[in-house]
């Protein structure tokens, strides 16, 4: 450790942080990755050894939180999960974990589901579920997966047999995903669509939404109303622009005030 700098060193500090190895293992997989954290994480998570869970461990674990008249795990199991994780069900780590579950219907799991998706992150007790929630945190972080979580969160959101996504559940969603990106017009998006749309959500508009929000600067200065935006989209900018949001080509100071 000690031949290591201090930007190696610091990162060798957080990766035991988020996953408990060994420092031999955390350098291993930060020299596997040329000093990529995220690479780390993934190399660490992605060797045998870390990956092989009990299946009997997890046949146990499940049987613990399905629901008594289905077999699932329902509202009531999940809450018990969060409890036993000492993680608020309204986290977005819980997000995270049904990405990983691969998860069809928000607040339920499916034996399949269940032990497939803690099979595939090495995890067959509580503490090790514990021990990985760091790592499913930072994985938010990484812009490749956090595009993933977020097109997931669409489908996994909406309502069984709708191709579209309740207004009221989008909204909640967003403000949930946004706030790890720290979109500054997330809540005038929200106010726009309760006073013009008011109606469900298409997976287009979904979609779109990340690619604006990452890709328009908040100026505007890069946006072009001839561009192949969604209508809804280019309302949002009429709209910004009507409620002097957004002022000759800049975003008023104000609007940060939310």
């Amino acid at each position: 450790m000690n031949k290591l700098g201090r930007g190696q060193r610091e990162k060798v500090q957080q990766f035991l942080a988020i996953t408990g190895s060994s420092e031999k293992v955390a350098i291993q997989a930060l020299k596997a990755s040329e000093w990529n954290l995220e690479g780390a994480f993934d190399f660490f998570y992605s060797q045998p050894q870390i990956k092989s869970a009990d299946t009997r461990h997890l046949e146990e674990l499940y049987n613990k939180y399905k629901d008594p008249y289905a077999d699932m795990i329902l509202v009531d199991g999940i809450t018990l999960l969060c409890t036993d994780l000492q993680v608020d069900p309204q986290d977005i780590v819980m997000l995270v974990v049904s990405w990983h579950m691969k998860a069809a219907t928000m607040c339920e799991f499916s034996k399949q589901e269940f032990m497939g998706g803690l099979q595939s992150l090495g995890i067959d007790s509580l503490d090790k579920f514990r021990e990985r929630i760091p790592f499913m945190r930072s994985e938010l972080k990484d812009e490749q997966k956090f595009r993933e979580i977020y097109n997931f969160a669409f489908g996994w959101a909406k309502e069984k047999g709708q191709k579209s996504l309740a207004l009221d559940t989008a909204i909640g969603m967003w403000q949930l995903l946004f706030a790890e990106k720290q979109w500054p017009l997330v809540d005038h998006w929200c106010q726009f669509l309760q006073a013009r749309h008011n109606k469900a959500i298409s997976r287009d508009t979904w979609s779109q939404l990340l690619e604006f929000a990452r890709t328009v600067d908040h100026a505007f200065s890069n946006y072009d109303p001839a561009g192949a935006w969604p209508y809804l989209i280019d309302e949002f900018v009429e709209y910004l622009t009507e409620n002097s949001i957004i002022q000759k080509g800049k975003l008023s100071d104000w609007s940060y005030e939310l």
